[in-house]
């Protein structure tokens, strides 16, 4: 798909973007990013991690001069898998000329929605997401059987669902986590809001004066605004989201193209030809890799299935 900038497509005027704004822009831009935990930079396309594995054992010793067992503890590697996640927008250079805006600055916020929708999407969902990165928190939950669908007709219960024995938090704890967030659809809210308890009053508005603060279990909760969030693959994800860990390689950097050729990927035909048309170019690219290391513990230890998020499902 080919797109480019014209007259009619200008308006506003912000300040010409800085690499290092644009990355912090993106990170409020993706709940993803927002929520896990940053490990240090990247040195090279792949970094490994070491995921506590297997705990040490210890033994009762049979009288004065039995003998001590011994034990042992093992680490295995988890890899991060730097990929690149880019756009690159074209411009003719007299419309360029016959502006007093700042075009590119006026570009600047539509990448980093752009940028968050796209992480957010590969790596809760796992729409669109590169060939070397892991499964998606929604599809590592599902495989550990933390998932709850809604419940629904005379038996519906949505406070059962969500905070009650079996529940999704419910599920997170089973897997020896200690959930720390929330994220969930816009249309949970509404939901949320109509709860209330066995006298009828809400379980959310104290007052309808203020705002309603929406937490669960002492859990702050998000509602994802950026396009990312798909409905039909879960309605909440709840868990331990510093156990949701990335790592950038390149930090958000920006190239001015004057004499390049621009193919679409899908055909390879060329769209654009900078130097013949008279056009330039500006390409945005950053680099990143992220996951969940997902270590033992003696709780974990009794379980063959085990993930840090469990993900709540509407009904079919």
């Amino acid at each position: 798909m080919s797109g480019m900038i014209n007259r009619n497509d200008l308006a506003g005027l912000i300040p010409e973007p800085v690499s290092r704004e644009i990355f912090q822009g993106v990170v409020e831009q993706s709940a993803v990013l927002k929520a896990g935990r940053r490990l240090p930079n990247m040195t090279s396309k792949t970094q490994s991690i070491n995921v506590l594995d297997m705990l040490p054992m210890a033994y009762w010793v049979d009288g004065d001069t039995g003998y001590k067992e011994t034990g042992a503890q093992a680490w295995e590697k988890k890899k991060l898998y730097a990929e690149e996640l880019a756009v690159i927008i074209p411009i003719p250079e007299a419309v360029l000329a016959d502006t007093n805006y700042d075009i590119w600055g006026e570009v600047k916020p539509r990448i980093v929605e752009a940028m968050g929708r796209r992480i957010d999407e590969a790596v809760l969902f796992g729409i669109g997401k590169p060939s070397t990165w892991r499964d998606s928190v929604v599809d590592t939950a599902k495989t550990a059987g933390n998932s709850v669908t809604e419940s629904t007709g005379a038996n519906a219960d949505l406070y059962a669902d969500i905070m009650g024995e079996g529940g999704v938090i419910a599920k997170a704890e089973e897997s020896g986590y200690m959930p720390t967030g929330v994220m969930a659809a816009v249309k949970m809210r509404a939901r949320l809001r109509g709860l209330t308890d066995k006298n009828g009053q809400p379980l959310f508005i104290s007052g309808m004066q203020g705002r309603t603060n929406y937490m669960l279990d002492g859990m702050e909760m998000s509602f994802p605004m950026n396009g990312a969030w798909d409905e039909d693959e879960a309605l909440m994800i709840v868990g331990d989201f510093h156990q949701l860990v990335y790592s950038i390689r390149q930090d958000v950097t920006y190239k001015v193209l004057t004499e390049a050729t621009i193919v679409d990927p899908a055909n390879k035909q060329v769209i654009y030809s900078l130097a013949q048309q008279d056009m330039v170019a500006l390409r945005a690219v950053m680099r990143l890799g992220w996951e969940i290391p997902n270590p033992t513990s003696s709780y974990r230890e009794t379980l063959g299935k085990y993930s840090p998020f469990a993900v709540y499902l509407a009904a079919e």
